[in-house]
């Protein structure tokens, strides 16, 4: 048996090597987009690479259920600890939602 070749990773067509970002590590694509008057960070993430964990989507108040797809978005100026997870479609609409969700003091926010 020959051993395995290491080829070299293919260029991204917007011009970033494979190495700059590190979009395949969750299974999906990275970009920035424009939301309240900050920029957001936003992440793909595929359902394989969210295997074993549940999230709860601050859109819906409801359970991300596992090796479900789903996005993760932050503030660029914020760190880890700002990251939330949506459902996709909570994600777009967002703008459309308004927080119903009526929790008390003690509540944890997710």
């Amino acid at each position: 048996m020959s051993p395995r070749r290491n080829r070299p990773k293919a260029a991204d067509p917007s011009g970033h090597s494979a190495e700059d970002d590190r979009t395949g590590r969750y299974g999906g694509f990275q970009s920035s987009q424009d939301w309240r008057g900050e920029e957001w960070s936003v992440r793909h993430v595929a359902g394989a690479s969210a295997e074993g964990k549940t999230y709860r989507c601050p859109g819906c108040d409801q359970m991300i259920p596992s090796a479900v797809p789903h996005v993760v978005a932050w503030p660029e100026h914020a760190g880890v600890d700002d990251r939330r997870h949506w459902h996709k479609s909570c994600w777009n609409a967002r703008d459309r939602r308004t927080t119903r969700v009526q929790r008390s003091r003690n509540a944890p926010k997710f």
